[in-house]
Formats: C-alpha cells, sequence, structure tokens
C-alpha cells in the first residue's frame, strides 16, 4: 500500500486533491510497461485529434472543386474524397487503438485502489466493522471501483482533447475566416460551458443525494436478509417490505429528479450550441455574398462547429462523471484513511512460544469511555493446563477473548504469552498461535473442504481429512454425496448447529495452535450434541494450553482451574471441588443451575 498523506479533517475529499491521491495507481514508479501504454495513448489522442482537424479543411475542398465544375477538376475531387474518407478511418482507427492501450492501465490502477481499500478495511478494529453496516461499505467500493474507469476516459481522452481542439479551432477561424467567428465561438463555449457546469453541480447534489439513499435502501435489504430467520420468527415480512419499500421510494424520486434535471440540461446546451451555429452560418453566408468566402468555407465551418460541439454536447455528463468518480474514490480513500485503532508498533517481531502461557497482568479496559468492563484484572493460565473462565453475564468473559486476539487493546496493564507482550509482536504472528471453537461458527458460504482447510494457508487433503477425524466429523462428510465438496450455504445454515461445531473445530486442529481458545463453543447446543462435542474438545484440547469460556458451569467441571469473573474482577479461582466448599460465587451458580436442570427434569417427566 503507498504511503498515506496526511489528511486535515477539513479537506475537500472530492476535490482535486482525490485526484492527485489517484496519482501513484496511475503512473506506478514501479510498472514502466503501464507508464508507456499512458504515453502511447496520449500520442494516439494527438495524431486522431489531428486528422480530426484535418478532414473539415479536405470536405472544403471537395466542395469547392466542385463548385468549380468541369472534367479536369474531377480527380482533384476524388483525391480529396478519398483523403477525407481515409482520414475518417484513421481517426475511428487511433481512438479504439488508444483505448485497447490504456485499458489495462485503468483497470490494473483502479484494481489495486480496491485491493488497498479491502486490505484497509481488514486491518481496521471489530469498533469499525460493528459501527458500520456491511452493505453501506461494500457499496462505497463497488460505486468507486466503476467510477475510476470512466472518469480516468473522460479526464485523458475527452477535456484534454477538447482542450487542444479549442485552441486549434481558434487558429483555424482566424487565419481562414477572420476574428469574428472567434470572439463568438470563445463567448458561446464560456457561456455552455458556465451553464453546464451550474446545472451539472445541482445535480451532482441530486445524485449524491441519490447515492446516499441507494445505499440506505441495500443496507436494509442485505440487513433484512442476513436476518432471515428473524423476520420468520416473528411474522414480519410486511414490516420489511414496507421499511424497505421507504427506502426504495425515497431513492425512486430522487432519480426521478435527477433524470428530469437531464432534460433541462440538454436543453440549455442545445440553445446555446445552436445560437452559436446560427450566427457562424449566418455569418458565413454573409462574407460569401460578398465574395469573399466559398460554399466549402461554409462546410468547414459547419463541420468544425458541429465536431466541436460533439465533446461540448457530453460536457455535463462528463463534468457530472468526473465529479461522481472524484466522490466515490474520495469515499474510498475516507476508508484507507481511518484511523486503525490496534496496529503493530513499529519493528514488531513475532510471537515466539516454547511455553504456551497465557497472563493477564493488570488490564483495564472498556468498550466506551464512560462504562469500564474490566477492573485491573490478573489472571495467569500455566503451559499445557485447562483453565475455564466463567461469571454471570456481562462479567467481562467475551472481552477477555476478543483482547487476548487483540481485537482491542487494553488501557492499561499487559497480556502476555510466553512472557511477551502482545502489544509488542505482530497480530499475524500472534493470531497464528491462537485457535478458537466460537459459540457461533459462522462459516464460508463454500464447501465443508474449503471451511476446514481455512484454517492454515495452503493445508492440503491430507491434512483436511485428519481435521475432520479429529472433530469427528469425518463419517458424517463421508455420508454425504458430495463429500467434503459439499456447499455448507450462507453462514453455513445448510448444517445444523453441532455440524458448524465440528466443522469449526477441524478448522482449528488444522491449524494446530498451541493455545486453543473455546468461547461458550456448547452454550447454543442440545444436551446430547453438546456431550459429543464436549468429548471432542477435551480431546482436542490435550497437549495444549486452552482458555475456556463457559455458561454452563457442568461443562468446565474438570478444568484444571476454574477463574470466577464478576463485574470485571476476579471474584473467585480454584478447582471445581474447591470453589464449592468455598461456598461462594461459584457455588452460588453452581446450585441455581443445579436447581434449574432439576426443574427441567421434573417438568420433562
Amino acid at each position: 500500500m503507498p504511503p498515506q498523506m496526511p489528511t486535515d479533517k477539513t479537506m475537500e475529499y472530492d476535490g482535486w486533491a482525490t485526484l492527485r491521491r489517484f496519482l501513484p495507481y496511475l503512473w506506478p514508479h514501479d510498472r514502466k510497461d503501464l507508464r508507456l501504454r499512458i504515453v502511447g495513448a496520449m500520442v494516439l489522442v494527438l495524431l486522431a485529434k489531428a486528422i480530426t482537424l484535418v478532414t473539415p479543411l479536405a470536405m472544403k475542398r471537395i466542395v469547392d472543386t466542385m463548385a468549380a465544375g468541369g472534367n479536369p477538376q474531377l480527380w482533384v475531387a476524388l483525391s480529396f474524397v478519398i483523403a477525407f474518407v481515409a482520414a475518417r478511418f484513421m481517426g475511428t482507427a487511433f481512438d479504439n487503438t488508444r483505448n485497447i492501450v490504456f485499458e489495462r492501465v485503468g483497470q490494473e490502477a483502479t484494481q489495486h485502489l480496491a485491493e488497498d481499500t479491502f486490505a484497509r478495511l481488514h486491518e481496521l478494529s471489530l469498533r469499525f466493522h460493528l459501527g458500520r453496516r456491511t452493505g453501506e461499505v461494500t457499496k462505497t467500493i463497488e460505486r468507486g471501483t466503476k467510477s475510476i474507469d470512466a472518469m480516468l476516459y473522460f479526464l485523458l481522452f475527452n477535456i484534454a482533447p477538447t482542450i487542444i481542439e479549442l485552441i486549434a479551432v481558434a487558429v483555424i477561424f482566424y487565419t481562414l475566416f477572420g476574428g469574428e467567428l472567434v470572439i463568438a465561438t470563445a463567448i458561446t463555449v464560456a457561456i455552455y460551458i458556465f451553464a453546464t457546469r451550474a446545472i451539472t453541480e445541482w445535480r451532482t447534489a441530486l445524485r449524491k443525494q441519490m447515492n446516499d439513499l441507494d445505499g440506505t435502501a441495500l443496507a436494509r435489504a442485505v440487513d433484512s436478509l442476513l436476518n432471515y430467520e428473524t423476520v420468520k420468527y416473528f411474522g414480519a415480512e410486511g414490516r420489511e417490505r414496507d421499511r424497505y419499500g421507504r427506502a426504495a421510494g425515497a431513492y425512486a424520486e430522487a432519480a426521478i429528479k435527477s433524470e428530469n434535471s437531464l432534460g433541462l440540461l440538454n436543453i440549455t446546451q442545445a440553445l446555446i450550441m445552436n445560437a452559436l451555429m446560427l450566427f457562424a452560418l449566418g455569418f458565413t453566408v454573409w462574407q460569401w455574398s460578398k465574395g469573399k468566402l466559398s460554399v466549402g468555407d461554409l462546410v468547414a465551418v459547419q463541420t468544425y462547429l458541429t465536431q466541436l460541439f460533439r465533446p461540448l454536447d457530453m460536457l455535463g455528463m462528463v463534468y457530472r462523471t468526473i465529479r461522481q468518480g472524484l466522490i466515490d474514490m474520495a469515499a474510498m480513500f475516507k476508508l484507507i484513511d481511518t484511523e486503525v485503532e490496534v496496529a503493530d508498533a513499529p519493528g514488531a517481531p513475532a510471537l515466539v512460544i516454547r511455553k504456551p502461557t497465557v497472563a493477564f497482568d493488570n488490564v483495564v479496559f472498556g468498550y466506551e469511555p464512560e462504562r469500564t468492563i474490566l477492573h485491573g484484572l490478573s489472571f495467569e493460565v500455566p503451559a499445557g493446563a485447562q483453565v475455564a473462565i466463567v461469571g454471570p453475564s456481562g462479567a467481562g468473559k467475551s472481552t477477555i477473548a476478543r483482547l487476548l486476539f487483540r481485537f482491542y487493546d487494553p488501557w492499561s496493564g499487559r497480556i502476555l504469552i510466553d512472557g511477551q507482550d502482545i502489544a509488542q509482536v505482530t497480530q499475524e504472528s500472534l493470531r497464528a498461535a491462537i485457535g478458537i471453537v466460537p459459540q457461533d461458527s459462522v462459516l464460508f458460504n463454500d464447501t465443508i473442504g474449503y471451511n476446514i482447510a481455512y484454517g492454515r494457508n495452503g493445508a492440503t487433503h491430507d491434512d483436511i481429512v485428519r481435521g475432520a477425524q479429529g472433530a469427528a466429523i469425518l463419517p458424517f462428510i463421508e455420508r454425504l454425496p458430495h463429500g467434503f465438496e459439499t456447499e455448507v450455504g450462507e453462514r453455513g445454515l445448510k448444517l445444523s448447529g453441532g455440524e458448524k461445531q465440528r466443522v469449526a473445530i477441524a478448522r482449528t486442529l488444522v491449524k494446530d495452535p498451541p493455545i486453543l481458545l473455546l468461547d461458550e463453543a456448547t452454550s447454543a447446543l442440545d444436551s446430547r450434541t453438546e456431550q459429543d462435542i464436549l468429548a471432542t474438545l477435551h480431546r482436542v484440547s490435550e497437549h495444549r494450553t486452552s482458555l475456556s469460556i463457559a455458561h454452563r458451569l457442568s461443562t468446565i467441571a474438570d478444568a484444571d482451574e476454574i477463574l470466577v469473573l464478576d463485574h470485571g474482577r476476579l471474584a473467585e479461582q480454584g478447582s471445581h471441588a474447591a470453589l464449592l466448599r468455598r461456598d461462594g460465587l461459584y457455588a452460588e451458580m453452581w446450585a441455581r443451575q443445579q436447581s434449574e436442570s432439576e426443574n427441567l427434569s421434573e417438568a420433562a417427566e
């Protein structure tokens, strides 16, 4: 990723500063081939424009030769006809060759910017992703990548050639037809550009509103579809349709205003352009009546103005496209410029583990400044030990898992693995050393084999089979018609809860980490499936340092040590038997859960 430019919060992201940010992508210092393509494309632009400026003069000679009459002029006129047609063909050929030469440049620049934006999204903290709608973020990238190519095309192959043509036409008009046409054309073009810019600015505001409403509609649609089951549980299809309909309706109204404004722009442009055409042709006819200009001059003036206003006729769309491209690109740069909350320390080494110990040293943390979750928490997990963390809801159990993976950094205190502060080592090496089986095992919408292999980059088929075998899911997979190639569906919804958990365990076994984190891995399962999964988890936890976060105390009663949290503080610690003898918070929680289990058993009978 290229170095980030310091950005002022008051900076106009959708201005030319944004374009300057994009230039390193367009002119990459390490790609000589792409720079040569840009130079070649610009040479073709100049050649095409030169031919365009010559063709009206060829047509003028054809008409004047024909007007002179007589057979001797036949071959002269035909030669100019051949030259005129050849020039038209060459102009088209140069334009399309230019597009072919430049296409790779535009696509690779767009691709690299999209990749940098995507990479930055993965660098940002969990706090960012919890606070943003996924649909809006993906739409930002989609709009940015789609608009950049069109914006570059218009900047390089419309605006720049039009400026060259304006200067050349002014010189030709002054030389052949006098200064009156030059002045009239200059005034008209100025009025044309001013009117187009004013109307297009208004249209750009409408377009921005359209994009905002489009993003809102998409975000609501994605949110609703991701929560498909919840919608069905509460019979809320009608509410969701109305909610989406309001967003889509607002977008439709904004789209109507935007399209109507386009009609006004086209009418205004046509009025200005035809006013100049009327004056220019009238002036030429008047000069012809005085014998100063020929019939061919009339044709040349008409052809030059038609050619000149062809790109100017698109000025509104070009200006809007460039402005919109800058806005869409700016949105991507805003994502790139989003502050990385959790970053590697400069020159941070990789984590080296000899003894996989885990220690929290006086850790203080909260998600919001006014609400502290952990209050000076300290504990240690010895290498190879199986330690459990329990406590009431809101005690900070899951926060420990997020801090251990360094999704957040503590406000104060340290978290150590094998005596090394995890804030001083690379995040990549830290996360490579820890495996997790979460409460909700979310799978990619791909095959079972892909999801198991996701545990380690470059995992072989034998690794996948061993992982599935270790997670006791291999017999189930072998019974499936497509085996490891079976699709699991969005978020793994085609599998049951127990099957998803086993895939998650297999994925962690493929990773083969020295430290294992079990974050309430069985809380969402029925009793029979829970016992099967627990047996599997106990087996895979052997010879590893494991930290189990649990709600049901029966699942961690055989842990080497149990840590009891209460309001972010370590209230008790010890073995299951020792904590029961202490008759404190753990004993109270155990008695309550046992009572609930007995009541459920009696109700079942």
